[in-house]
């Protein structure tokens, strides 16, 4: 796949996932004035649950766009049809998908009926929250459990879209349902503020998102409109992806939302507010490697099937793009934490919430450059070693949480998030490098700059004054500019840059 077609894919993502950002940064202040802190702390949660339940499916969604992927090969364009696919393809093809789909589905009902059991316990013991709230609170899980197939298998079929290179149509679907995450809470509010109407909405936005992938998958993949193929048991490599997919997949989402339910433990949901709604929006800098990625991760698979040496080229371009396009945010968002807080929610979060932005700014920058390695090696049909690595974390991050937010406070919550976060990256980019010869030292390199990056941040955060932090900022992001474009970006993507601009003017002469 030619670069600018790469570009272009990544854009369709990114556009996909943006959307969400605006409508967060519009309807989170409402939503805490009328529901007040402790509902906002549940709602919260539930949006948690809804991006992780998405993911607890034993791997099957990602290790079918891997699958699919590795099946279709490395054509420019691979979108089979009934037209294009042979009889055997076909068959195969079919089995692949509504095997996956049927155990996905069976794996969502397994998980609601858990969620249905625990949900008791967690409301009346673990969760700090106002008597009165208790019950809302019962209803808004029992409405998410009830929804936990839909979630899971709607993860499967954008997983299809993405494995046929379909990302336009994927973030045509995608758009409306980031939306509506946020939007369907706003038209609740003049009849109600209670939690049931108000994740009943977002349930019921999701099954129509669901409806929506499954009739654009059946309509364009002409082997699923063929008889309803299921195979006697999953295809091996679906199922030895998927069990140690499930590891990380589990674990992984689990170690970037367990702090808020512990925040609900340890200290109240009227806590979890101050710390989900920075959270909230610094993790939406997740939108631009998670764009990218999803583009590259066929891309990967390919690669790592047929050319190694495109494969250590793709990882290091990849993480010398996230750095671009990642350190201006995390430097605004460090720079401007205290004052952007206080106008946007008010003094109390201004006070509260602006130290864990800034921690977090760092701990996504961090992050981001390690989904790189994390999805190269999924694509490298390895997955066992970013399973076995979250493994050994989660008990390290479950302790260094106890202690922190005993030491510190909610502060210590954030400080926990972003060590986990550096180790992992670490550690992933060490077995990378041993995998991918040709990209020790570039990465190598990306890994001082990204040091040096993350001092700058350091600094900034610490200075006292508002004015010392803008300057700072104005200096930073005038010294970087000409570092990135000079540095950071190879010759080919400077050059491809200048053309577009160039015909961008040449539009508008």
């Amino acid at each position: 796949m030619r670069g600018r077609t790469l570009a272009l894919n990544s854009f369709f993502n990114l556009a996909g996932t943006l959307a969400p950002l605006i409508a967060a940064l519009v309807a989170i202040p409402i939503l805490i004035r009328q529901m007040g802190a402790d509902r906002f702390g549940v709602l919260g949660i539930a949006w948690t649950a809804i991006g992780y339940f998405g993911l607890f499916d034993f791997g099957l969604g990602r290790a079918l766009t891997l699958s699919i992927a590795q099946r279709l090969g490395t054509r420019e364009e691979a979108r089979w049809t009934s037209h294009t696919a042979t009889s055997a393809v076909s068959t195969e093809l079919s089995a692949l998908a509504w095997s996956s789909l049927t155990a996905m589905f069976v794996l969502g009902l397994i998980g609601a009926a858990c969620i249905a059991l625990l949900t008791p316990w967690a409301v009346t013991h673990a969760l700090k929250m106002p008597d009165d709230l208790r019950g809302e609170a019962r209803t808004a899980f029992y409405l998410l459990a009830a929804a936990m197939p839909v979630f899971i298998t709607t993860n499967g079929l954008r997983g299809m879209l993405e494995a046929h290179r379909d990302f336009a149509l994927a973030t045509a679907l995608r758009i409306p349902l980031g939306l509506f995450n946020f939007v369907g809470p706003l038209l609740v509010l003049p009849w109600s503020h209670g939690l049931g109407p108000i994740v009943g909405v977002l349930v019921v936005g999701r099954f129509v998102g669901w409806a929506m992938h499954l009739a654009v998958c059946i309509n364009r993949y002409g082997y699923l409109r063929g008889r309803f193929t299921i195979g006697a048991k999953l295809p091996t490599d679906i199922a030895r992806l998927g069990g140690w997919m499930t590891v990380s997949n589990v674990i992984s989402p689990l170690m970037v939302s367990a702090d808020r339910f512990l925040i609900g433990i340890l200290i109240s949901t009227a806590a979890v507010a101050y710390y989900v709604t920075p959270f909230e929006v610094v993790s939406k800098v997740w939108l631009f490697p998670q764009a990218v990625l999803g583009v590259l991760f066929p891309e990967f698979a390919a690669a790592a099937s047929h050319d190694r040496a495109r494969g250590a080229r793709l990882v290091e371009g990849a993480v010398r793009v996230i750095l671009v396009a990642v350190f201006p945010v995390a430097l605004g968002f460090t720079a401007l934490a205290p004052e952007g807080l206080r106008l946007w929610l008010g003094a109390d979060f201004g006070r509260v919430s602006a130290p864990l932005l800034q921690w977090l700014a760092a701990g996504v920058l961090i992050n981001c450059v390690g989904q790189v390695a994390f999805a190269a090696l999924q694509a490298d049909a390895r997955p066992d070693i970013t399973a076995k690595l979250h493994l050994v974390e989660l008990p390290f991050y479950a302790v260094a949480i106890w202690l922190l937010v005993h030491a510190y406070g909610l502060e210590g919550v954030a400080m926990a998030w972003v060590l986990r976060v550096t180790v992992d990256t670490t550690a992933l980019f060490v077995v990378i490098a041993r995998r991918l010869p040709n990209a020790r030292a570039p990465l190598a390199n990306n890994a001082r700059t990204l040091i040096a990056l993350l001092a700058v941040l350091a600094v900034i955060a610490v200075m006292p004054s508002t004015a010392s932090r803008v300057a700072l900022f104005i200096v930073g992001l005038s010294a970087f500019a000409p570092f990135a474009w000079w540095r950071l970006l190879a010759a080919d993507e400077r050059l491809a840059i200048r053309s577009w601009f160039r015909r961008e003017e040449e539009a508008t002469a």
